[in-house]
């Protein structure tokens, strides 16, 4: 699935949280990812809008715990508890750049940098927040227009600061701005951090088939428009065959939990496929060779993953064509929970992780959850039709 945002008056985390539950991201699991996390005396909701005419969804974070300023290294391990693992990585690669280029504008370890204004519950709340409702809706992909931004200045823990921040113009460091005719900050570190963590790239919609689009409003009121950021859903084109590349390494060194937590950063990453397979290396010494498919445009990114993570000296480059086959999602509501249910021309199948989801919540094997989406997709009560993208081998 790909995420386009098309940042109108910018872009900010809570906008960025609000335009994706408003194209359809599900506020109740979002609020269990943030959960997850162990943060306290917070509260998420969302409400409808109406800006200049047009509709768009709000979120609020209502804070009751007084503790809103956290060294990085504290963020970073509320980050890493979110659930479902995906989640917590793409949360932790977030709030690192934060902490990163902080540290680099105060010359301090990123780990020990006191984060002010981004220590607090909202910021949390908006990181993780976005990156559960990203692996809810399936997104694989983000892509987004030239980002606007502002002029002027404004006030923060340090004192007055040039606008656009300097946090904010390091973690846009490779994207794609314009000048815009509005005052202040339209660019929050917060949604600069997101993007750069989604590896996200920069231009007009790509090839695709368009799915729901929801538009996510600000706080500020501006006199002449409506203050949103929007984000539109679509399937990938389906070409039938495409040229992919598959990156290998030989790892006889790393713990299972290093490997998995590699594949699922992959994943989050942009992969468009990630496994592992035993073998036998020189020595009869036991390894395992992590694979990672691709498309070239996202081969780089994924190289430097698997190098940091795994420690691996080196990593080998193939390429290949893969033929796809047509295939949608239509999404079953099991006694108020949703599963989706991947079609291909061959048969049908649950996805795994919205089963996982419904079982926990129903207190139910997961064979039985199974059993009973597929019993509702046979009889004609399912709810959303849409077509799937063409980017997993499963």
């Amino acid at each position: 699935m790909i995420c386009w945002i098309n940042p109108f008056t910018g872009l900010a985390g809570d906008m960025l949280l609000a335009a994706l539950i408003d194209a359809g991201a599900p506020l109740d699991r979002i609020r269990s990812a943030i959960t997850a996390t162990g943060l306290t005396g917070w509260e998420l909701t969302a409400e409808r809008v109406t800006d200049h005419g047009l509709s768009a969804t709000r979120v609020h974070v209502h804070v009751t715990d007084p503790h809103t300023e956290r060294h990085a290294a504290e963020v970073v391990d509320l980050a890493s508890r979110a659930t479902p693992e995906p989640v917590a990585a793409l949360a932790v690669a977030a709030v690192t750049a934060v902490a990163e280029v902080e540290g680099r504008l105060h010359n301090a370890d990123p780990a020990a940098v006191h984060l002010h204004e981004l220590g607090g519950h909202d910021t949390l709340v908006d990181i993780v927040g976005t990156a559960a409702a990203l692996h809810a809706l399936g997104v694989t992909e983000v892509v987004s227009s030239p980002l606007p931004l502002g002029r002027g200045r404004i006030d923060a823990a340090h004192g007055v600061l040039p606008c656009p921040a300097p946090a904010t113009l390091a973690l846009l460091a490779g994207a794609e701005v314009t000048g815009t005719d509005l005052p202040g900050e339209t660019v929050t570190p917060t949604g600069a951090a997101l993007l750069r963590a989604c590896a996200t790239r920069y231009g007009p919609p790509p090839p695709m088939t368009l799915g729901p689009t929801g538009y996510g409003a600000g706080t500020r009121r501006l006199p002449d428009r409506a203050n949103v950021t929007a984000v539109t859903l679509g399937e990938p084109a389906r070409t039938g065959q495409e040229d992919v590349v598959v990156l290998e390494t030989n790892l006889d060194d790393v713990t299972g939990e290093i490997l998995g937590h590699t594949i699922a950063r992959a994943m989050a990453t942009g992969a468009l496929d990630a496994w592992a397979t035993p073998a036998v290396m020189k020595k009869g010494r036991p390894a395992q060779i992590l694979h990672v498919l691709t498309t070239p445009e996202h081969e780089r990114p994924l190289r430097d993953l698997v190098l940091a993570e795994t420690g691996t000296l080196g990593v080998r480059r193939l390429t290949a064509t893969r033929t796809t086959l047509p295939r949608r999602f239509e999404t079953v509501d099991v006694d108020g929970h949703p599963v989706r249910i991947k079609h291909g021309p061959h048969r049908a199948k649950p996805e795994h992780e919205d089963l996982v989801a419904a079982a926990a919540q129903l207190g139910l094997p997961l064979r039985a959850v199974a059993a009973r989406a597929l019993r509702l997709r046979l009889s004609g009560e399912a709810g959303d039709h849409r077509p799937e993208e063409a980017g997993t081998d499963d």
